[in-house]
């Protein structure tokens, strides 16, 4: 009995063995796969071998033979290639809200699903400790609530805290509790974001996610719609929240024109995509109009260009920028 049930879980160690040790450049021969299930007790003959791994391919492991440099197998395709892990890796040594242990668990994680050699090529080039990362270890708590009550269209009370400026430089906070129906939640510029609505306003609220202290969901006060709240009516289109809010700022979107010089057109497509609708404007510049919210955020997107990016319209997004310039000269007079 006890060797039939070896037998069913053979198939199982083959496989992690494959999974764990073989890729294109490290095939594994028979006399390893026969090794590694022997350390699990199970005796097997090199026939058996081949039989299993006709069955594991019948399956639709993509598990392949070569006889260069050695004869051996290896798994060709798997569910996630070198370079998506390595895509992954680089998203959560990046993103600021996911604290270094945590960062370091992700990664510990994604690497099982390569082989143990792609796995440590991948781990020579992750830099997490001199990266800035919170130190929230709870945020992954809080995403989870947040996410269950956006599913559940329920409000929630969070605690939401910021630094406080002291005379000794000692870390103290201050703490707000607010009523909030949440709608979506944004990953920008490296930090993660709640969006949604305070009940005290008619407007919505943006709000880090790192900075909430603690979540409570209202499990008997239904969400106020964003149809009340925002231009969306049918769905809350978060990739166009998203698109339109610089840096996070709330606002009502306008339509906004943009005169820039053709150096920057790459930096235009990259904020706007490639559908945006450019207009050439003589031999150096182009136009561009997209929809944006005027706000302090689009301000210092648009300063950062300089002289590449005049303002053509509307005349409150110039008042805006001519407020900034005059407040940065009024810094540094002498």
């Amino acid at each position: 009995m006890a060797n039939n049930y070896n037998q069913k879980l053979k198939l199982l160690y083959l496989l992690d063995d494959l999974l764990e040790n073989s890729d294109e450049n490290n095939p594994i021969d028979t006399e390893h796969l026969i090794a590694h299930l022997n350390n699990k007790g199970i005796e097997c003959e090199r026939k058996s071998i081949y039989r299993d791994i006709a069955i594991l391919q019948e399956y639709g492991y993509d598990i392949l033979k070569t006889r260069s440099p050695k004869v051996g197998y290896y798994i060709g395709v798997r569910d996630f290639q070198l370079a998506e892990i390595r895509l992954l890796s680089d998203a959560i040594q990046a993103a600021n809200f996911i604290t270094p242990k945590k960062t370091k668990e992700l990664l510990a994680k994604i690497y099982k699903l390569v082989s143990k050699e792609q796995a440590n090529s991948l781990r020579n080039q992750v830099y997490v400790e001199n990266r800035p990362k919170c130190s929230n270890e709870g945020i992954y708590y809080t995403i989870d609530k947040l996410d269950r009550a956006i599913q559940m269209n329920r409000q929630v009370k969070i605690i939401y805290r910021r630094r406080k400026i002291t005379d000794n430089n000692k870390a103290e906070y201050e703490e707000k509790t607010h009523y909030i129906s949440p709608y979506a939640m944004i990953w920008s510029d490296d930090h993660y974001y709640l969006v949604g609505n305070n009940r005290n306003y008619t407007n919505i609220m943006v709000t880090r996610i790192d900075r909430i202290k603690s979540v409570e969901i209202l499990e008997d006060v239904p969400c106020i719609s964003f149809s009340a709240v925002s231009e969306y009516k049918n769905f809350f289109d978060t990739a166009d929240y998203a698109n339109k809010h610089f840096n996070m700022f709330t606002g009502e979107p306008e339509k906004i024109e943009l005169i820039c010089s053709n150096s920057i057109v790459e930096p235009i497509l990259d904020r706007f995509g490639d559908k945006v609708n450019i207009l050439k404007c003589g031999d150096s510049k182009f136009k561009i109009t997209v929809e944006a919210a005027p706000s302090e955020g689009l301000v210092s997107w648009i300063m950062q260009f300089g002289k590449d990016i005049t303002v053509k319209s509307p005349a409150s997004l110039k008042k805006l920028l001519l407020d900034r310039v005059e407040a940065i000269q009024n810094l540094y007079k002498i």
